[in-house]
């Protein structure tokens, strides 16, 4: 399984370091430039402390990239996190960085888009932009950890919500709620 992780500038680098630790398919990462200064201000790491857990890192102005290109299939096409400005980019039909130009692939080519958006309130244009894109196919999925597990701890809530992106993708089940009842 190929999955393509595009991480932004919103906040939420936590989330980004734990999928691609959690991710068990060929990920390739495209950070974009806002998304490093995110990496940096809220973790105190580069793209490069996350290279061990790729497949391949791409530059996010590579627009002549593999992913770049509807012919060269990949499962998902994961942004996380998703700043509001990537998102109205994708709904508006723009691909000028390659993390934009991948959703439009995504989208066009019916592969597995999934932005996890990290912005609170959401303005009426992007809950507008987000209605858009769920009709062309996208998983919208704020980043909103399920709490019915009762978490302890920062890193429970962490997990919890990669495991639910995870799980849209196809790659884990994670425990659902009151799910020792189905057994």
């Amino acid at each position: 399984m190929r999955i393509v992780l595009g991480v932004t500038g919103s906040s939420g680098a936590i989330y980004a370091r734990e999928f691609v630790k959690r991710c068990e398919a060929d990920t390739y990462l495209v950070v974009s430039k806002w998304g490093k200064v995110l990496l940096k201000d809220e973790l105190g790491i580069s793209t490069r402390e996350l290279l061990p857990f790729v497949k391949r890192e791409f530059s996010d102005d590579d627009l002549t990239a593999p992913v770049a290109s509807g012919s060269n299939h990949f499962d998902a096409c994961v942004i996380l996190p998703c700043s509001t400005s990537t998102l109205g980019k994708i709904a508006s039909g723009m691909g000028d960085t390659l993390i934009t130009r991948t959703a439009q692939v995504a989208l066009k080519e019916r592969f597995k888009l999934i932005l996890c958006i990290r912005e609170t309130p959401l303005s009426t244009g992007s809950l507008e932009q987000c209605a858009k894109l769920s009709r062309e196919g996208a998983f919208i999925m704020p980043i909103s950890p399920p709490l019915y597990f009762v978490p302890k701890t920062v890193e429970e809530f962490v997990h919890a919500y990669v495991d639910k992106v995870l799980g849209v993708i196809g790659l884990r089940t994670a425990q659902g709620w009151r799910a020792g009842e189905l057994e």
